[in-house]
């Protein structure tokens, strides 16, 4: 598995939520950004330029909700928002890769309500920003397929399970 601080400068910030331990919660996101990074189907055809910068944010329900409001026009607040550095369709990236925002409520009432491991949605939804940040969307049927089969892939060298089954 790649070692992400060889590649990636992690700016990992706790704004607002019950987020709990930082180091913990940097231990979840170099797991869930290395993992993306082993991967061969997402590593083909890009380049991340050494030392790029990735900024994760972690915050609550109504921080994020300004987010949404300002950015999408979605006045509600959502699990995760990505915020990419560069061009959607290019094959270089860097040196800023992008900001990730997270709401703490919002993750832990869908880990509840889909029988999920609060850490395992967390870590799926690191990587699921983290895609974002390189072009990957869920907008028509065809992407969504591709992002999710993706998701999948990375996510079970985490040992997570599907999260898409059923």
């Amino acid at each position: 598995m790649n070692d992400v601080t060889k590649y990636i400068a992690l700016d990992i910030r706790i704004e607002a939520g019950n987020w709990g331990d930082l180091t913990q919660l940097e231990g979840l996101v170099q797991k869930a950004i290395n993992a993306v990074l082993s991967c061969p189907a997402f590593m083909a055809g890009i380049k991340i330029l050494k030392g790029s910068e990735l900024s994760l944010l972690f915050t609550d329900d109504s921080h994020i909700q300004a987010f949404n409001t300002q950015f999408r026009a979605k006045n509600q607040p959502t699990n995760v928002l990505s915020f990419p550095q560069h061009e959607a369709d290019e094959t270089q990236f860097g040196p800023c890769l992008g900001d990730i925002v997270i709401a703490f409520e919002t993750i832990l009432r869908e880990s509840k309500l889909e029988n999920k491991i609060f850490n395992h949605h967390l870590q799926h939804l690191i990587v699921h920003g983290f895609l974002h940040l390189f072009g990957y969307d869920h907008e028509v049927d065809e992407d969504a397929e591709e992002m999710e089969n993706l998701e999948t892939t990375i996510l079970l060298e985490l040992g997570i399970d599907d999260p898409y089954k059923d």
